[in-house]
């Protein structure tokens, strides 16, 4: 410690500080620097032996007392080794008699000369209510048990599989949405009237009239054309003329769908 306080740190503190205010400040921190540390040192070791130390004391203030267990040894049970085992006891089964069941003697006998005794073979009828053996026995007739086959259904975990409903395919008068020609009913008599071979009707000045009734199909085409008026040879070129018209329909509506329905083309012409 001698050393410690007359080092050369503090010879050259009091230089330093010489005429200078030594109660306070830096000097005072200084010149206790070394005490400072000693002191902190040794509380620093007493903690860490209490800290050290602590564990053992508790030890030493825990002890447990040991537990003896007095209670009485149970007694010991002795057995004859010798002792013979009874025999087992043998149980006899009587097995239930069996009906006999009808049987029929199939075999065929061998021809020889003059037999004494000739077999005569049971009729197909006969086998109905037997089983082939090979001597006729007298009894119940055989049982024949038939298992149906186990058929496995795959579980559906989809919707219900509903009927489809029927499809109604007869020709409809009435109409939410009536059948027209692509570009309109005008183009369609235009070509109509373009297509007539006049030549075949005889220039009498009259005017001839017909009307022709088509079906309109799904897709647009025409069927079932026909012409109900009072000159034939009028009717059949009308008939004629509205087949070789090129182009598409377009079909009716009802309730949203396409459907067939009736068209009615009234014609009238004035030959000179």
């Amino acid at each position: 410690m001698k050393n410690l306080l007359q080092n050369k740190e503090f010879q050259l503190d009091e230089i330093l500080f010489e005429n200078r205010n030594k109660n306070y400040g830096a000097y005072v921190l200084r010149n206790e620097a070394d005490r400072i540390l000693t002191k902190s040192m040794f509380i620093g070791i007493g903690v860490f032996a209490m800290i050290a130390i602590t564990p053992l004391l508790i030890n030493a203030f825990n002890t447990t007392e040991r537990i003896i267990d007095t209670a009485p040894t149970p007694p010991i049970s002795m057995t004859d080794v010798n002792q013979t085992e009874k025999p087992p006891v043998v149980v006899q089964t009587i097995p239930q008699a069996v009906p006999p069941i009808n049987t029929l003697d199939s075999r065929v006998p061998t021809p020889t000369r003059d037999p004494k005794v000739e077999k005569v073979m049971p009729k197909q009828t006969d086998y109905d209510k037997a089983v082939i053996g090979t001597q006729d026995i007298v009894g119940d007739p055989p049982i024949i048990t038939t298992v149906p086959p186990v058929i496995n259904v795959a579980p559906t975990t989809g919707p219900p599989i509903t009927a489809p409903k029927p499809v109604d395919n007869t020709p409809k008068t009435a109409v939410d949405v009536q059948a027209n020609f692509m570009g309109g009913i005008n183009v369609f008599r235009n070509k109509v009237i373009n297509q007539f071979d006049t030549s075949v009707m005889d220039g009498t000045g009259e005017v001839a009239k017909t009307t022709v009734v088509f079906i309109v199909e799904k897709d647009g085409t025409i069927s079932e054309v026909k012409a109900t008026g009072p000159d034939a040879t009028f009717n059949r070129e009308a008939i004629k003329t509205i087949k070789s018209v090129k182009g598409k329909w377009v079909p009716a509506k009802l309730n949203g769908e396409n459907v067939r329905s009736y068209f009615k083309f009234p014609i009238s012409m004035q030959f000179e």
